[in-house]
């Protein structure tokens, strides 16, 4: 499947804001070595035990990342469109993955796969400082997640989740976020009932 013009204008708005340095030949290899997904609503993007082999860009839809416990999903985070999705460790290392990612709905992603990167890397300065600041924001989000579990409450980690993507709240089921912020679907129902009041 071929990637539209309107595709190649979103992801280089993205590309732009995050990196302006960005020459036209370093964006020009981006785009001949771009490729894209499909994947349907519940299908894996990562599994845990393979190897991650791309950093992918949401151009549309929403995946989140998880590990399964005794049979049951703890939700690590959310990634919806115009952001990034990986199992960084595991694409960056080339080891198993950790955790799973899957599609929450219909998504499109644009994949940049391990060798391309490192080629790029290779060739455009630009892009090792891409590939620098996607693993700033990935170790970021993983290392907020931590601190908010260990050291918030459940409504300060509520209310921070809707500061920080509230796009979620449209897309995913409340047992999932409940999942996300360590309680239960009922103590969920509890605290937006407080906050709406």
């Amino acid at each position: 499947m071929e990637i539209s013009q309107k595709q190649f204008q979103r992801i280089r708005a993205y590309y732009k804001v995050l990196l302006p340095e960005l020459t036209d030949e370093a964006w020009q290899y981006c785009c001949e070595n771009f490729s894209i997904r499909q994947v349907k609503k519940g299908e894996h993007i990562v599994r845990e035990g393979q190897i991650c082999k791309c950093v992918s860009f949401v151009d549309s839809g929403m995946t989140y990342a998880y590990r399964l416990h005794e049979g049951k999903e703890m939700i690590i985070g959310f990634f919806p469109e115009n952001t990034y999705v990986s199992e960084y460790s595991s694409f960056l290392e080339r080891k198993p993955a950790t955790y799973f990612i899957d599609a929450l709905e219909d998504t499109v992603l644009i994949d940049f796969n391990y060798e391309q990167m490192q080629q790029g890397y290779n060739r455009y300065k630009e892009l090792e400082r891409f590939g620098r600041l996607i693993a700033e924001y990935l170790f970021k989000m993983l290392d907020g997640r931590v601190y908010s579990l260990h050291s918030l409450s459940a409504e300060q980690r509520y209310t921070q989740l809707l500061d920080s993507n509230p796009s979620v709240f449209q897309h995913v089921p409340q047992y999932m976020i409940a999942s996300y912020l360590g309680i239960t679907p009922e103590a969920l129902s509890r605290i937006r009932k407080r906050m709406a009041s």
